[in-house]
């Protein structure tokens, strides 16, 4: 989509670009970040995505209906997979089922995953790649339930092909973990029975449905918007408790999972105020610049995420480069880090062992959409390897700081906070650390932990004990 790929990732040419073209500026970045698992090749792309057109040496360039760009295929499969191997990330397999089936998605899995000794994992074999790709994580389709979806599909429909591809899929290799789609938003009118449904039909079969979810703030209503993560616990508990429902229902045991597979803050308002128009290869798409708000509620998102760990199996920030993403870059230029890079990249470096319930006791500020909501936001992980505590919090007022006071003991080995007298301060190319983490004062004395959180910050501390 956009610039993900093509002078995101992949600039044959680039100064830092290695033998494959990737260039090595952004593998550093994606490292840095701390990415484990990369969904692909989409998202809406995939509903028209015809896999063999990027594998071998003939790449037929075709039109991608989703984004109304030209796809060249120079990136496919294989290539793809040696970027995973080089940023040391798991891939989670996207198959086509808007305008393919089970016959395809066997297809695909035989060229990715079998050893050898059958015609598609030799055709992998001749084009270079000995080994099998290994992709044990896999969604069947994206956002089905979706009219702009091609191949859009009623619950019924869906579900009986996404129960016919699981176990077809489950014959050729039993260990998969499988991924129904769910709703493409919580705003769905058919949500919450597009779920029923879909797993009253395919509950044996996966191990997980999707859930996706984009955040801006509406109408200027930024308070609102720094309560985001207040909508994604209500919806993962409505998700968790649907499944759950139908679990019940069937007299079945198996606990479903949760997979995020698209999350982020979008301004897609923007982009529907001026969709592409004509057909181009790689053009700039909904290129977001974040400020320091987009970074406090991208945060939040993901102490949300970490509270409901217990069912949200997978989860994957939509994108990685320039398309709404946390690291951008120029053509021929340098990558730089958004500043939603930041919380994304503590909280993957910082976040171990077990989520711990948190009990918190906050003011409350007044939102349009939901009504009265707590100004502070928390969530804490313990390592019992290490003895580490790190706490994450949130202020979601903006313009009262709050004092945190934490029952805790231990030495305070590191504190980050992401703030800035300017909440519409962003990174750039010309300014590329205007927005940075900065020490946060923290004292320990007495069985507490006091630090002072500013007006819409997100803060870290770490603290062993």
């Amino acid at each position: 989509m956009g610039r993900c790929v093509y002078t995101g990732i992949h600039e044959p040419g680039h100064p830092t670009a290695d033998g494959d073209g990737f260039r090595g500026d952004v593998l550093a970045l994606t490292r840095e970040l701390g990415v484990s698992l990369v969904r692909y090749p989409g998202g809406n792309f995939v509903s028209g995505y015809r896999w063999e057109d990027g594998v071998g040496p003939d790449r037929p360039v075709r039109r991608d209906l989703a984004w109304r760009s030209i796809e060249t295929n120079e990136v496919g499969i294989d290539e793809f997979a040696r970027w995973a191997g080089k940023a040391g990330a798991e891939i989670m397999y996207a198959v086509n089922l808007g305008t393919r089936g089970v016959a395809e998605a066997l297809d695909v899995h035989e060229y990715m995953n079998h050893a050898g000794g059958t015609h598609l994992s030799d055709l992998r074999r001749a084009n270079g790649t000995a080994a099998p790709h290994g992709v044990r994580l896999w969604c069947l389709g994206n956002e089905l339930d979706g009219p702009w979806q091609t191949g859009h599909k009623t619950a019924h429909e869906y579900g009986r092909l996404a129960a016919e591809t699981a176990r077809a899929l489950r014959q050729a290799e039993p260990g998969l973990e499988l991924v129904a789609c769910g709703s493409s938003s919580s705003s769905m009118p058919t949500f919450g029975q597009w779920e029923a449904t879909v797993l009253e039909l395919t509950y044996d079969q996966v191990d997980h449905i999707s859930c996706h979810a984009y955040y801006e703030p509406l109408d200027g209503d930024v308070d609102s918007f720094l309560a985001s993560a207040v909508d994604m616990d209500h919806f993962i508990d409505s998700v968790v408790a649907t499944a759950d429902a139908v679990g019940a229902r069937l007299r079945n045991d198996k606990r479903i999972g949760l997979s995020f597979d698209e999350w982020n803050v979008w301004y897609q308002t923007r982009f529907q105020a001026d969709p592409p128009t004509e057909w181009r290869a790689a053009p700039r798409l909904i290129e977001d610049t974040y400020d320091v708000t987009d970074a406090v509620v991208v945060g939040n998102l993901l102490i949300s995420l970490l509270r409901h760990s217990d069912r949200v199996t997978a989860a994957c920030q939509a994108q990685l480069v320039n398309v709404i993403a946390p690291i951008r870059t120029e053509p021929g230029g340098p990558a730089w880090r958004q500043t939603t890079f930041h919380p994304f990249a503590l909280t993957s470096r910082l976040a171990r062992g077990h989520v711990l319930r948190t009990e918190i006791t906050s003011p409350v500020y007044a939102t349009a959409r939901y009504g009265d909501v707590p100004v502070v936001d928390a969530v804490a992980t313990h390592d019992p390897a290490t003895g580490e505590t790190v706490l994450f919090a949130v202020n979601r007022h903006r313009t009262e700081p709050v004092e945190l006071c934490v029952a805790m003991s231990g030495t305070v080995t590191e504190a980050w906070t992401l703030h800035d007298a300017d909440p519409s301060a962003t990174n750039t190319l010309e300014q590329p650390d205007r927005v940075v983490p900065r020490p946060q004062p923290t004292s320990m004395a007495d069985g507490t932990l006091r630090t002072v959180l500013a007006p819409v910050s997100w803060t870290t501390t770490r603290v062993r004990t």
